[in-house]
Parts: structure tokens; sequence; C-alpha cells
């Protein structure tokens, strides 16, 4: 349930100067105030109270979407959006995520339409150009039942304004027809439209789910707003090609210019068309803001600061470019300076945390909440002092029931709300479930949050707005091959509507051998799989009607069981074989999960519970964790390992790579640091005395946790009591180490973790010999990497490296021969003179390993240049482009793992895989790159995997 607030917003009321700050914003001019704390609060009760459209403004990208977050918890409010900043810098030649651009073609409709909304944009975004207000209103439109119009001519006016023709549509932006039945999605629609046309005249308009392709409702019409922030009619195309001054440009760069400029004349669309936008867009995002709405500028000397700083890097990359023949001499600013944005045409209000001298701002009464930093025992009492003193408290915390059991044993009722219905009464206590960043005292009522508390607060976890399609859809394209579980091999043909009974039902299209079809109803997509095979061999179409898919199935059964048999057997040992049933959760317990900083997605909390379920039962656990990189494995260990320590068990976590190892290690010591628990690494990093000391509390049962390379699998490891073992990425370990860890099996829990598990894993798991759980939701900020395959050019490695530093970023570039990684360095060095770099390999001596690593994730250096080292598990959330050099040479996983290091934090981020111009890719190699640069959305492990079985070929 959503955390509602709203209902404190009036308590605002009772403090004369908002109520005087309420009458001077009705007015005009421009007005300035003190604010120390309650930002979001105070910006929710203007929006409430003034009825108006607002555009606040703040620094850096980073702290509008804090602002965004807050600001929607207390008001409660849909009308609430995020203008996001573009991805890309200014002059570069970027494929923008489409995401982005929709979000930012939503807020210029509803601020276009007068829809009061309330707009948080960051300065980037505010400096943006994007199309100007008067073309942007007159593409918008609306469509209405009983409508008279040629499809064909409306279909040519949504692509003139950005649309994609699709097969599907099921995702914003896209269009596609299928006879009378015309399907849209607008950026600014919750969910896309299907217009069931008789001839020329539009019958019905109907909503639909993009997941299931089903109509949810019927509607009378549908505003539409263009696709793309870039409208332009054919005939400007040519003018701006006779406007650029290409003569200064390279002979490459001026025939590139020259071939896209022509492509687009011609009315098609280039990847990189937002390169041009600058040549037709003047609009700013304050011609939108209606005459009537309020400017909010959060911190303007921190606006104007930043503004200035990112124009000063946007001069020096235009100069570089200019230098490089990469640019027109000619070519137009893609942004405002900050001289430029003529705030004095709006109605504004500063809001700053302190008073400069002589500004002479407006103070409103609000200050800080005080700190307890996890003293529970202190901030209890407080609070039963502040009660009596006739205090109004709210407390808001993800930990409200564990606050509840505390406050009980002092005699203080207070059962957890999800939401306030009114205004609580003076001398009370509220304790409500849920969220937000920071607390403030306001006369007689105090707020405290977590941050005030505990001393840090989970990250909040905002619903996403578009709904992803159905796994089997996105997948799917005309032309693959399906399995349907009773009918058998058949190629699928799309997506149609068809009429019975006078009820309209979406069918998918399957095609047969000798042109048979069969239509199978949305509802039944689960009956359906997507063919996986060798790739060369096109498999042999079903026939309808007869019995070959029944004794294909038959042959199919009867050879799974005798390949089954061996399986089985060794598996079959671990069911019979006693284990340990785990006890129920403790206390501590549940301490450990509430502290851990993020709010869990919703696949962490169903792995977790089939994990526990697991470790409960009375026989040996062997379960696979499935998930991407960075979706939370590391913490579902953590959990069970802590679990079993709670039941006095010792628990080995297993590791490819000793810097791994490492980053485990701190890891593990920070997340248990305040409970009991010894945690100790045992790699090569430690000296042979460390290395005996673990090896002596392992033995005698005062070392809890174990984590450690190959090492724990040597003969001198021994447990005093092991009872789980968690191998991180166990496709990394060779056959003798997977030997060892079968006899494991037989006796203690096993929990693997793995992104990309390889086919014998995988298939296992799939046949349900081991236990699969897969986790598929991203976290909150991750954001798709940006793949790029190209061959080696020294100008495209130069910028790549440049624009991560341009952003105070880290790049990684992997070399996996150590023998020409030196150089490999020089010749980096001299291309990037002003780039530090440093090198590391799995050959160097361990000191000086750890001290590379440390010092590059302490961002002493710009570019690590190192060898696969980095592949498994490191988290660096800094690192956010990666280069792959002769990319070629690498397995499908180990290009997903590597990747799989970047964008790991907030930023967009991008992976250059590179091949070698020279040398002829094989068709496998080609295949593998194909595949990678294809599956950029996020949680495509396991689909990476299943494309690795299909490459290698899946056999029967």
């Amino acid at each position: 349930m959503q955390l509602k607030l709203d209902e404190l917003l009036n308590l605002i009321n009772k403090m004369p100067a908002y109520r005087e700050l309420l009458g001077k914003l009705r007015g005009d001019g421009a007005q300035a105030l003190s604010l120390e704390a309650a930002k979001p609060y105070l910006i929710a009760a203007l929006y409430l109270h003034l009825r108006l459209p607002v555009l606040v403004v703040t620094a850096q990208p980073q702290k509008a979407k804090r602002l965004y977050e807050q600001i929607a918890i207390w008001s409660g409010s849909s009308a609430i959006k995020l203008f996001p900043e573009p991805d890309s810098l200014p002059y570069q030649r970027t494929i923008t995520d489409s995401t982005t651009e929709q979000a930012r073609l939503e807020v210029l409709f509803t601020l276009s339409r007068e829809l009061n909304p309330l707009v948080i944009a960051s300065a980037p975004a505010l400096m943006q150009k994007t199309v100007a207000q008067k073309d942007f209103v007159s593409a918008c439109h609306t469509v209405e039942t009983s409508m008279n119009v040629d499809p064909l001519q409306l279909l040519k006016r949504w692509e003139a304004t950005g649309y994609r023709v699709e097969n599907t549509v099921e995702v914003p932006g896209t269009v596609s027809r299928r006879g009378g039945i015309v399907d849209i999605y607008p950026p600014a629609s919750d969910l896309p439209a299907r217009l069931d046309f008789l001839g020329n005249t539009i019958e019905s308009i109907r909503l639909f789910d993009p997941a299931t392709q089903r109509s949810v409702r019927t509607t009378s019409s549908i505003a539409v707003c263009p696709a793309t922030e870039l409208l332009v009619d054919k005939s400007e195309f040519g003018k701006a090609l006779k406007r650029l001054d290409l003569s200064a440009c390279s002979p490459e760069a001026r025939e590139r210019f020259e071939r896209e400029l022509t492509i687009l004349a011609e009315e098609q669309r280039t990847p990189d068309m937002a390169f041009y936008a600058p040549l037709f867009n003047n609009g700013c995002l304050l011609d939108y803001l209606p005459a009537n709405g309020l400017l909010v500028l959060d911190e303007m000397a921190q606006i104007r600061e930043e503004m200035k700083h990112l124009d000063a890097e946007a001069i020096e990359l235009r100069e570089d470019k200019l230098r490089a023949g990469e640019l027109p001499s000619n070519f137009p600013r893609p942004y405002f300076a900050w001289e430029e944005l003529d705030l004095s045409r709006k109605q504004t209000l500063g809001v700053s945390a302190w008073d400069s001298p002589g500004a002479g701002l407006e103070r409103l009464g609000f200050a800080s909440a005080p700190s307890y930093a996890g003293q529970l025992p202190t901030f209890i009492q407080k609070v039963k002092e502040m009660v009596k003193r006739q205090n109004r408290l709210i407390i808001v915390s993800n930990q409200a029931s564990r606050l509840s059991e505390l406050f009980a044993g002092e005699d203080v009722i207070a059962q957890p709300v999800a939401e306030i219905k009114e205004v609580p009464p003076a001398a009370s206590l509220t304790l409500v479930q849920g969220f937000l960043s920071e607390g403030w005292v306001m006369q007689n009522t105090h707020l405290f949050t977590d941050s005030e508390i505990f001393g840090f607060v989970k990250e909040s976890r905002l619903p996403r707005k578009h709904a992803t399609r159905h796994k089997l859809l996105f997948d799917l394209v005309p032309g693959d091959y399906v399995v349907h579980i009773e009918h058998g091999i058949g190629k699928f043909g799309g997506v149609i509507n068809m009429s019975t009974d006078s009820t309209q039902r979406e069918y998918l299209v399957l095609t047969y051998a000798a042109g048979d079809k069969l239509y199978v109803p949305t509802e039944q997509i689960d009956r359906i799989s997507r063919y996986i095979g060798a790739a060369e061999h096109a498999p042999t179409l079903s026939r309808l009607g007869t019995q070959e898919w029944a004794h294909a199935r038959q042959k199919v059964k009867k050879a799974v069981e005798e390949i089954a048999e061996d399986l089985l057997k060794l598996y079959a040992s671990r069911q019979t074989m006693p284990g340990y049933a785990f006890s129920p959760d403790t206390v501590w317990q549940s301490e450990l999960e509430a502290a851990f900083p993020y709010v869990e997605t919703p696949d962490q909390i169903k792995v977790q519970a089939e994990v526990k379920a697991d470790m409960s039962q009375p026989k040996p656990m062997d379960r696979l964790v499935c998930g991407d990189v960075g979706y939370g494995k590391t913490e579902i260990a953590i959990r069970a390992a802590f679990k079993a320590v709670m039941d006095g068990k010792q628990v080995a976590v297993l590791v490819p790579t000793t810097v791994l190892a490492q980053q485990h290690y701190d890891t593990f010591k920070q997340r248990l640091s305040s409970f009991p628990v010894r945690v100790e690494v045992l790699s090569r990093f430690r000296t042979r005395k460390e290395q005996q000391t673990v090896l002596t509390g392992l033995a005698n049962g005062s070392v809890d946790i174990v984590i450690g390379t190959h090492r724990l699998l040597q003969k001198d490891v021994v447990f005093k009591d092991l009872g789980l073992l968690i191998i991180d990425e166990e496709q990394r370990f060779g056959v003798a180490h997977k030997e060892h860890l079968k006899k494991l099996r037989q006796e203690v829990d096993v929990l693997t973790l793995s992104a990309t598990p390889i086919p014998r894993t995988l298939h296992m798991s799939l046949v349900g010999v081991r236990d699969m759980s897969v986790m598929e939701t991203p976290p909150e900020d991750r954001l798709p990497i940006k793949t790029y395959v190209a061959g080696w050019n020294d100008q495209l490695v130069r910028e790549a490296i440049l624009r991560e530093m341009e952003r105070n970023g880290q790049v990684f570039f992997v070399h996996n021969r150590v023998q020409g990684i030196a150089v490999i360095a020089a010749r980096l060095q001299a291309l990037v003179p002003e780039a530090r770099l440093a090198v590391a390999h799995g050959q160097m001596p361990e000191e000086k390993l750890e001290r590379v690593m440390t010092e590059f994730a302490r961002g002493e250096s710009d570019v690590l240049v190192c060898t696969t080292i980095i592949e498994s598990g490191l988290d660096m959330p800094n690192v956010n482009t990666l280069i792959v050099n002769r990319a070629d040479r690498f397995g499908l996983t180990q290009l997903y793992q590597l990747r799989g290091r970047v964008g790991r934090g907030a930023n967009l981020a991008y992976a250059y895989l590179l091949y070698d111009h020279g040398n002829r890719l094989t068709p496998t190699a080609e295949k593998r790159l194909q595949t990678i640069f294809e599956a950029t959305e996020l949680g495509a492990g396991y689909s990476i995997a299943m494309k690795d079985l299909e490459i290698r070929g899946a056999g029967t």
C-alpha cells in the first residue's frame, strides 16, 4: 500500500509566515526564503494550496530525483513529474535511451495542456534545447470515436511526429496496423489504445494491456502527442544541409554529414538522430510553464554554478571536436547558457538552506529533527518526554513494526499505520510504515524518519510507469520458431484480433507444415515456448492433425530418462541423506534484514523465502539463484549465511578470484559488524601465518564465516561444523573442484549464485534435477547499458575514455593477454595523456595487485587496464565505461559478466566491444557479439545463458 501523508500538509496553514508567503505568490515578482529543513513538505504544500502549475529546478540530477520521490510521497498526486536530462553529452553522437525522451515528452504534453502538474528538473535538463512550444502544441491532437479519418493518413501523420511502426505495440512511441485495427501508444498515456475502424470511421477506442495485448476498457477519445523532440518537415532538412559549414571537417566527417542529412531529408530516421536536434530545436522548458505558473529555484546559486560548469565543459568538448575536424564550424549549441534563460518573465520563488549575509531572505520556522544514530533507548525516552509536553510526534519508518514492539516494552502503545487520514491531535504518537528521507520540527509537530532514528534510510523504490510485455512476446518476432505443448514446432506469425460471438479477442498466429495455421488465444500464451536448438539448423515444422508430435515427445521422454539416470543417482543420495533443518528466524535475523539500506525487490523477497524454506527442510539444500549482475544475490547469501550462524553452524563462501574474495569479505564484515559473528578470508592476499590462524579458527569453530577462493578446497581446510556452502559463479571452477563440491553437496546445504549459469547447470535446473530461483527485477536506479560493437579505432577509444572522465567516472579497459598488456597500456597512455592509468592482472605479486585495486577503487586512477580478473562480482559504482579489446575472443557469458561490471550506479553506462579490423570474425564470434549487442535490456543474464545453450547446440 502506498504511503499517504498529504493530510499533514494542512498543518503548515497554522504558520503566519506561510500564509503571508501564499499571498505574495498569488501576486507578482520574485520571492526568496530561507529554509533549514522540509523542502519537499513545503513545495508539496504550496502545490496543494496554490493549485497552479509548478516547475522546481535543482542543481544536480540526483538531487532532482530525490526531491521528486519525496514530493510524490507528501503530495500523493499522480501529477508530480520528473523531467529527465538527456543521456548524452553535448556534441556527442550516442544512441539515446528512448525511455528518457518519452518521459520528457510526457512532461511537455502535461504542461502544454495546462493540466497543472508539478514538474521537477535538474540544471542539465533545463539547459537542454527542445522542440519549440508552438510546434509541439500544433503537433498534439485528439482522436475520438465516430471521427472520419483515413487510417493510412493517420499513420502517416504519426510517423511524421516520431512514432515507429511495429508488428505489436508494447512500448511508448510505437504504432501498428492490422487491417481495420490501428494501435498506438502515446508517451503521455499509461496504456496503449486500439482504434477499430469501419471504413474510414473510428467505431471504438479500447485501452489495452501491453503485456498481454488484452483490452482493459473502452474510452471515447485519446490525446496524442509527438513521440520525438525533433519535429521537422522534409524541406527543413535541405536548408539545414546548405547552412552547415563543412569546409573545416575531415573528409570522413564531411562524407558522414552529407550521407546522414540526405537520409534525414528522405524522411528516414538515423539511430543518432538526436545529434541533429540543435539545428532545428530552440525551445526551452521554461516556455512550456504557463503564465500563471510558479518557478521554484532550489538553491539558485548552486544552479547557476552548475550551469556555468557544464557550459565550460561543453565549450572544451566543442573545441576538441573542431580540432579533430568532426564538427562543422557553425554547428549550433544544443543548450542554453545561464545568461540566456530569462527567469524574470516567471513568478519565481528562491529557496535556500541558509541565509547569506545581506540577502535578507524570509525565514520559515522549520528546524532539522535531532539525530539519535541508532541509540534506541535514548530515543524512546525522549519520545515519551515530548508527548508528555503536549507535542505531536509522527514517526515514518521502514521498521515501524520493530519500533512498535520496542515502544510496547516501555508501555507506549503505537500500532503502525499505512496512511494518515486526519491530522493527529497534540500529545500523540503516530507510527507510520514507510519511507521518508528526512525529519523536521515545526512548532509543536516533530517528524522523525529512519535517518534520525537509525542513522540511515532505505532507498525508495518507486513503481515503474510502463508495464513490460510478457517475457515470451518480448523475445518473439514474426518468423521465430516456437513449440506448442500439444501441437509441436511451428512458426510465429504475429498477433491478430478476431471477433467471435460479438466479442473481440487477440490471438497468436502459428504456421505449421503444409501451410496449416493455429490461432492461440493470448491468455494461453503459457502453452507456447520459444524453440531452442542449434542455430544453424532450421527445425522441421510439425504437421497438425497427426500423431507425429506425440511420437516425438514419447521418444524424447525415453531418451531423457536414460540420460537422467546417472544424474538422479547422484542427486537421489541428497534426498535420502539426512540434512540439518535450520530453526525459524531469530530477532537478530530480523534486525539484520531491516538494516539493509535498500528496499528489497519483489524477486529478492521471493528468492529469500525459497532459500529459507529449503534450509528449514531436513535434507540438504541445492538451490541455484540465477540473477543479473547487481540484482542483490550477495544480500541473499549474507542472510542465508547469518541464518546458518544463528544455529551454530559454519559457512563457507567460495568465489573464483582473489579480488572478489576480498570484496565479499569487506561486504560481509560491514553488514554483520553489529553482531558477534567472526568473518575471515582465505586467499593469496593473506600471509602464511594469517592463513594458519584462519585454519585453526575453522577447526575449533571460532570462525563462523570463511570467504575464499580455490584455497578453500584444499585438504588442510577442516571445518568443525560446516552447515552451508555458498558458491559464487560455479562456472569459473574446474572439473576437479566440482568433484570435490559434489561430495560436499551430499552433506551440507549448498546455495549457488550465478548471473549466467553454464549450459549444463542451467539444463539440470530446467529439467528439475536442481532447484532454481530467478531474479529478474532490476534495482530502481539501474539503466540498460549502451553497447557498441566496432572495429578498433583510436579516436573512438580516446572519446570513450574522455567522456567518462568528463563526468568524473572511471574506465575498465580489458585486454586478456598478460604478455601484451604493458604495450597496450603504453598505447592508451599516448592516446589519452590526460588520463591516469593503472595495470592489473592475475600474475602480479599479491601485495601489488591488492594495492592497485584499492587505489583504483579510491579513485586514484582513471583507467584500469586489466585482464578478466575483474570479471566476477566486483562492485565499483563509479566505473561506467567498459572497453573490451579483441572481444571476438571471449565467450558469450564472459562478455556478459564483463559488461556487468559497469552500470552499477545511477549513471548511464557504456560498453565498447572492439575487434581487430584486420581479422575476419568467425560465425560463432559474430553470433556472440550480435547476441550481447541485442541483449541490452535489464535482467538478460538468464536469456544469455539460454542463447549460449542454443549457439553451442542444445541437442534433443
